[in-house]
């Protein structure tokens, strides 16, 4: 029996040697993503380059699969079921950052996390504690705003002003303490200082009495900061100076072990 033209076309092999429907799909996802969830065809079209048929074709297909919606404007956001893929792959990065956690725990003596930015809030997906004995106010599965933490400031550092701005106009930026940046403009001089110094500083600002030094993960494929917290006492100007380096240098590990994972040979 002689095979379709569009049945050809969805089983097409990409130059990857993948099957070109299934990337076209995923880059489609990903392009929603990019926008802020929403999206028309014409719109995906422009950016992409595929043609509306093709486009029209694949969008059917994800929402029949619920990945993706289709609002009553006629436009397209991204499903629900999306939701449940991002928890359990959050879980995994979580799992695989255990062990560059567990060195960087090592090499400071002080609590070390894995955070993502999840829509406007700060989700911490890994934590290895400190052997000394101290109650931490992070724990995985914990969401919080990011303008009170390192890890927040170290996320949104290299995002536009404006974006920024958007965000914490959003949320709302409440005290969680005396130390806690509650106005944009001291919030966007803080990621100003992020930017120069190359690593985010929480003093005081989430809980009295602790410190967190915080850097970003490059090229995560969602992105990602690392963070080590502890005592104030312990977390000093000088202690700061030693940790640092360990942190930029365990994130670029972890960086690069990602995007082996995400990039296999």
């Amino acid at each position: 029996m002689p095979t379709s033209s569009a049945s050809t076309t969805d089983s097409a092999k990409s130059a990857s040697g993948g099957v070109q429907s299934l990337e076209r799909a995923f880059d489609l996802l990903e392009r929603m993503a990019d926008a802020g969830g929403e999206v028309g065809l014409s719109e995906l079209s422009a950016s992409s380059g595929l043609p509306l048929p093709t486009i029209h074709r694949l969008m059917r297909t994800l929402v029949a699969c619920g990945y993706v919606r289709q609002q009553p404007n006629r436009r397209y956001a991204l499903g629900p079921r999306l939701i449940r893929l991002g928890e359990s792959a959050s879980r995994l990065l979580g799992t695989w950052a255990r062990p560059y956690l567990a060195r960087l725990v090592e090499e400071t003596g002080e609590t070390a996390n894995m955070a993502l930015l999840d829509g406007d809030e700060i989700v911490y997906v890994a934590q290895v504690p400190s052997k000394h004995s101290m109650r931490m106010f992070t724990e995985v599965g914990r969401r919080v705003l990011p303008h009170s933490t390192g890890v927040g400031k170290a996320l949104l550092a290299n995002t536009p002003d404006a974006e920024v701005r958007a965000l914490l106009a959003r949320t709302g930026m409440p005290a969680a303490t005396e130390k806690t940046i509650t106005t944009p403009e001291g919030f966007l001089a803080a990621l100003e200082d992020v930017r120069r110094a190359g690593y985010a500083v929480d003093d005081n600002e989430q809980e009295i009495g602790v410190r967190c030094l915080a850097v970003s993960v490059p090229d995560s494929p969602t992105a990602a900061a690392i963070s080590i917290s502890g005592p104030a006492g312990r977390v000093t100007e000088e202690a700061t100076e030693r940790i640092v380096p360990v942190l930029q240098q365990i994130a670029q590990e972890l960086s690069e072990a990602l995007t082996t994972a995400q990039n296999p040979a």
